[in-house]
């Protein structure tokens, strides 16, 4: 506990020196493209942040390190919380990051409420709110192959989601060679998941052709990845007593996880499994804008011409086909609790 309220202090500190670092000593964003030199000072930061809050820790300050992570005992003094270390330095950080957000995003009223700019969007609402119907068959046509494309991609997903969730359970992996393998999967899953869905696509759309095929398979990878990491949360959430109550029988390794744990989380797996397909079938109406297939890629097809009555009609049908099968979803996994 004292490690990560540490780190994470170190973290926030960091964060706070290399901001007023850069208000006082850099004056152009050329300054800024030395990674390099840019990193040794992110470090130096953030071991002087860590030393910053160990000092403090010696002085008995309480850092919202300490308060998330539970480290020091609480206190008995009758303060509120914004009279506290650890209040202020939760309201600097966030003041800091929300004057970073809005000079790193150049957010301006005067853009929002520009009149040539504003002019243009009422033209394109207009033609979205007056769809055009004539390509009514065709985008019906287009959203019937996502939907089956998020199927196809949550189905084959399933069952090596479901094989490789055992494989990054902690409470299955035990030993030096499992928690080997289990580290190894763990940081696969999360390099593949932290890969989004739209970047397969385009990589599958260079490996297969542009298509659903490509689509298809960005899915199913994306899904592997978050559903594995979903059910072996599931699996390191079971109650420890039907292991025991199996192991004590003799039964090997693999008759324990059937017999204990599977009965145990089946229901969740399900339930999971269920939203996966929901979330594919609204990732998929995206991916198709990089060649992904389905009614994406009619989509950007309409749009990329300014056809906005076109547009229109894309849209509501993409609207009432992810609102259909959200709330059906939504019933499933309700009646599966």
């Amino acid at each position: 506990m004292i490690f990560r309220k540490t780190i994470f202090d170190g973290i926030l500190f960091a964060f706070l020196f290399s901001v007023a670092a850069v208000v006082v000593f850099v004056t152009s964003e050329e300054q800024l493209l030395n990674l390099g030199a840019v990193s040794v000072f992110v470090l130096v930061f953030f071991a002087l942040g860590c030393g910053f809050s160990l000092l403090l820790k010696k002085q008995s300050v309480v850092t919202l390190g300490d308060v998330l992570f539970k480290t020091s005992p609480p206190t008995l003094a009758d303060k509120a919380w914004y009279r506290r270390f650890w209040g202020w330095q939760l309201l600097l950080s966030l003041l800091v990051a929300f004057i970073v957000a809005l000079k790193k995003t150049e957010f301006s009223f005067i853009e929002i409420f520009d009149e040539n700019g504003f002019a243009g969007a009422v033209r394109l609402f207009k033609g979205l709110l007056h769809p055009n119907w004539d390509v009514l068959p065709r985008a019906v046509l287009n959203i019937v192959e996502t939907v089956f494309m998020a199927f196809l991609a949550t189905s084959l997903a399933i069952p090596a989601a479901f094989i490789l969730s055992f494989f990054c359970a902690k409470n299955i992996m035990r030993g030096p060679w499992a928690q080997g393998i289990y580290f190894v999967l763990r940081t696969m899953l999360n390099i593949t998941r932290s890969i989004e869905a739209l970047i397969w696509a385009i990589i599958f759309s260079v490996w297969v052709g542009i298509g659903p095929f490509a689509g298809m398979l960005a899915l199913m990878i994306h899904s592997i990845a978050s559903l594995a990491k979903q059910y072996s949360e599931m699996v390191e959430s079971v109650e420890e007593g039907p292991i025991e109550a199996i192991e004590s029988t003799g039964a090997n390794k693999l008759q324990t996880i059937w017999y204990a744990i599977v009965p145990q989380v089946l229901l969740p797996y399900i339930s999971f499994t269920v939203y996966r397909w929901d979330i594919n079938v609204r990732m998929a109406t995206i991916i198709g804008l990089v060649g992904g297939g389905g009614i994406g890629t009619m989509l950007v097809q309409y749009q990329g011409q300014a056809m906005w009555r076109e547009v229109g009609c894309i849209i509501a049908v993409i609207a009432v086909v992810v609102w259909a099968l959200d709330l059906a979803s939504a019933h499933i996994r309700e009646a599966l609790k």
